[in-house]
């Protein structure tokens, strides 16, 4: 029993092509109407803005009802919004179709628990399994309803808004460029920024179901840091599609990293009494400099496996209060149980206005130690597998790790979402760190002549 399609934030293929086609999703609903919906015999279903949204929510829609499951559509909605009101949807499970930060005819689907937390790689596993073997039952008098819920988004807003206290514009004098990546919250954000004092310029807030992410949100970034430059905001406030992802800039349209938002959380919520002595953690590709940081503040700090879900496992096993990760996903446990672009730009505005500072006098937070990170694309995901199974490759890994060890760290691993192999060295000799990091590159481009 293993995962074959499942990556670290569920399946993800092109829309209408395997394993994103109707078949098989329908299949992947029926093996979890089998295996997780055995107590309420009910499953919520969400959706970004891609075209193909439609098309799988109608086959999981079948897959579910096929198996005496209702389903509750819940529309177009942001996945932490989702994973924020699971708990109170009265359903097994709930399901999230989107592929993230890829283009439009990319889907995906990530499984959500009753309690809004990502299924286990050991639950994926057999649901997985399930599908492969497709053998389901079915009866004429087992057949489930289609129902809506149109609550579950004021729900989550009213989360939101609960980080701002009593407060009724406490973002008035701010000026922000919102980027919603043509996604989920496009109309959701801007107007919350709004309601609470905010003057918004929105970016990528007109979904067509074939425009999300193109040159817009967290992974086209430069037309908000033209905008944030050219129109002297304070702030550039950037997410993907379904706004578990955030980046941000400063009043010079600058990018800052994630490690540098985590590391400002975490020091405001200190200040603010919202800590409480509980951990930060992110990953083993967060900046070296992180760590030493964090402990510098008196506050324990952990490293995981790279992946969102990793992170939210070790913040629920510490109690962590701040998590995340390079790439952009940034959590904070008293709010989210996943990333949340939203959740966590409002904290940073927060944070911004009552400093009474610039966005470049605030960070950088810490000074970074030097990294150097590589991502080689394959042709496939086979061949990414074939390249970290590689013994040659996985002997120089082992000698730079060695030759690093106490001083930094190195990591090699797969991506989880697309066929690329990731090589991060950081470490406090800047030469040692490129040293090392070469050598295992031209190992691996080795592999491709």
């Amino acid at each position: 029993m293993g995962n074959k399609l499942f990556g670290t934030d569920g399946v993800r293929g092109i829309a209408n092509q395997y394993p994103m086609n109707i078949k098989f999703v329908t299949s992947l609903a029926q093996a979890c109407a089998m295996l997780v919906c055995t107590e309420k015999k009910k499953a919520a279903v969400a959706k970004d803005t891609r075209l193909s949204g439609d098309m799988l929510e109608a086959a999981l829609t079948a897959g579910f009802t096929a198996q005496g499951v209702d389903v509750i559509h819940l529309g177009v909605m942001p996945t932490p919004a989702l994973t924020t009101v699971a708990d109170s949807l009265g359903v097994d499970m709930s399901v999230m179709i989107t592929a993230s930060h890829n283009p439009f005819h990319d889907n995906g689907i990530k499984l959500i628990d009753a309690r809004g937390n990502k299924f286990s790689d050991e639950m994926t596993a057999r649901i997985e399994d399930a599908v492969m073997q497709g053998e389901f039952s079915a009866s004429p008098d087992a057949v489930g309803r289609v129902l809506k819920n149109d609550e579950a988004l004021p729900c989550y807003l009213a989360v939101v808004r609960s980080v701002c206290g009593e407060a009724e514009r406490p973002l008035k004098g701010l000026k922000v460029v919102l980027d919603c990546a043509n996604g989920a919250f496009s109309g959701i954000m801007p107007s919350l920024f709004m309601s609470l004092g905010a003057g918004v310029i929105s970016l990528g807030c007109e979904p067509d179901g074939c425009n999300i992410n193109k040159d817009c949100g967290s992974q086209h970034v430069e037309k908000m840091l033209e905008t944030v430059r050219e129109s002297h905001a304070h702030i550039g406030i950037a997410c993907d599609g379904d706004g578990d992802r955030i980046i941000v800039c400063n009043e010079k349209g600058e990018k800052v990293p994630s490690e540098q938002l985590i590391a400002f959380l975490a020091k405001y919520m200190k200040e603010n009494g919202l800590l409480k002595g509980r951990p930060v953690v992110s990953t083993i590709l967060s900046n070296t400099g992180l760590d030493s940081f964090v402990e510098s503040l008196g506050v324990a700090y952990y490293a995981t496996k790279v992946g969102e879900r990793y992170i939210i496992e070790k913040m629920k096993e510490v109690n962590g209060a701040v998590g995340g990760e390079e790439s952009g996903h940034i959590v904070l446990g008293d709010y989210s149980k996943t990333g949340d672009a939203l959740v966590v730009g409002l904290f940073l505005c927060l944070g911004l206005v009552k400093s009474g500072r610039k966005m470049s006098e605030l960070f950088p937070v810490f000074k970074f130690e030097p990294f150097v990170f590589e991502n080689i694309r394959f042709s496939s995901g086979d061949a990414v597998r074939e390249a970290v199974a590689s013994p040659e490759v996985n002997a120089v890994v082992a000698r730079a790790q060695k030759a690093i060890e106490g001083k930094g760290r190195v990591v090699f691993r797969p991506s989880g979402t697309e066929p690329l192999v990731r090589i991060w060295v950081g470490g406090k000799d800047e030469a040692q760190v490129k040293e090392l990091s070469a050598e295992i590159v031209n190992a691996v481009l080795s592999l491709k002549k």
